[in-house]
């Protein structure tokens, strides 16, 4: 792809903000918003935006690109592959922690008259609650808006107790189940195999998904699961029939949950942080692909239940407890092959982000880092649709696609 970057600027506060360290929560967004026009009216908001009301967002200003592309149509159904994380900036991480920035943002025309912006933000600073909150603030400025909801920034309500107390057995840290020894997939793979991951998108329509609803009542179970948990646990049951896993293999899917509505008392309207708690049903491959498919959707809805503020709490001071957050960070090793995650966008305000030229077109994940990782996104035109992005081997890509759609 051709980039041809027209200027990279730091975006600095427009006054003088508070020089204080923030205390952050030991819990933990690459986007992007595609919109059909765009003018420079967004970089004086962004820096009003940040001095307003999220000034704890950022250590001293944010990193803004200006970059000339080709065409919106190049990029197909947006799925979030290496090549769309051209439209986020990356970040130099050569030069120490202090040097990184909490917050990217690139602005990228199209010839074809398309415009893009690509936002990448430090998830330990902001769940996508928070990182849509500012977004969503950011364009009612630029519309010259009120800001209705101002963001509340005291970290410190997701405290451990004192002392810390956990009283639950958080699998969630715990590591993952391994493969089976004499799993195909854990044999030497062949010299003309391509491993790596895809990622691809996939689509359900409102009345596909209301026939997946319905599966709930299969076998006489009498338990109405929401659309949610139904669709989760057929990405999770149609995942397991692509890996061919041997009947006896466990399998953990891990979904981000948050925490803002379960916490008790509830954390204030506008909590700006991240409140992303992991549930993480385990299952054995054999049941997830020979039983209905509620019975996945029942794995999840009862870890979800677990997920209280009793345990919420209990994690909380489970993770105070720890010597080394280091060994309990996730990354490929924790989604691959037999585990799987998932993160819903469906219930966030993705297509708010109005900047004077309508909705976007597009919302999305700005990529997909892990083999394993999927995400659930709305549609833009309120169709009652959901997508599904995912990334996995390419041969096993092919066969989820066909149980995905085997409805």
């Amino acid at each position: 792809m051709l980039i041809n970057v027209k200027n990279s600027t730091m975006v600095c506060p427009a006054e003088d903000t508070p020089r204080t360290a923030i205390w952050n929560s030991k819990r933990r967004f690459g986007a992007r918003c595609w919109f059909r026009s765009i003018q420079w009216q967004l970089v004086s908001a962004v820096t009003t935006t940040v001095v307003l009301s999220f000034t704890a967002t950022v250590r001293e200003c944010s990193l803004w690109r200006l970059i000339q592309l080709a065409s919106v149509d190049d990029f197909g159904d947006f799925a979030p592959t290496l090549r769309l994380r051209e439209l986020i900036p990356a970040v130099d991480y050569s030069a120490g922690i202090e040097t990184y920035p909490l917050l990217v943002l690139q602005v990228t025309y199209f010839k074809c008259g398309g415009v893009s912006l690509g936002v990448g933000m430090q998830h330990h600073a902001a769940d996508g609650a928070s990182g849509l909150h500012f977004i969503n603030s950011w364009s009612d400025m630029a519309r010259a808006i009120h800001v209705s909801i101002s963001p509340f920034i005291d970290r410190t309500l997701l405290h451990a107790r004192h002392p810390p107390r956990p009283v639950f057995d958080h699998i969630e840290y715990k590591p993952p189940p391994a493969m089976k020894t004499d799993h195909p997939l854990l044999q030497p793979a062949k010299p003309d195999s391509n491993t790596t991951a895809a990622v691809s998108i996939f689509t359900l329509t409102r009345h596909q998904l209301n026939i997946l609803k319905g599966k709930s009542k299969e076998d006489g179970n009498t338990i109405t699961y929401s659309s949610y948990e139904m669709l989760a646990g057929h990405v999770w049951r149609s995942v397991s029939k692509a890996r061919a896993l041997p009947n006896d293999q466990e399998t953990k899917l891990y979904i981000a949950t948050d925490g803002r509505s379960r916490l008790q008392p509830p954390l204030p309207q506008g909590y700006f942080g991240n409140v992303i708690f992991t549930t993480t049903p385990i299952a054995v491959a054999g049941d997830l692909m020979s039983k209905p498919t509620w019975y996945a959707a029942s794995r999840i809805h009862d870890a979800l239940l677990r997920m209280d503020n009793d345990y919420l709490r209990s994690a909380l001071d489970y993770l105070e407890l720890q010597p080394d957050l280091k060994a309990l960070v996730r990354g490929a090793h924790t989604f691959k092959c037999p585990n799987l995650g998932i993160t819903s966008w469906a219930r966030l305000p993705i297509h708010d982000a109005d900047f004077g030229w309508g909705r976007p077109i597009f919302m999305g994940p700005g990529g997909i880092a892990y083999e394993g990782l999927s995400f659930i996104i709305p549609s833009s035109t309120n169709d009652g649709s959901l997508s599904v992005a995912i990334a996995l081997p390419p041969d096993q890509m092919k066969l989820f696609q066909e149980f995905f759609y085997d409805i």
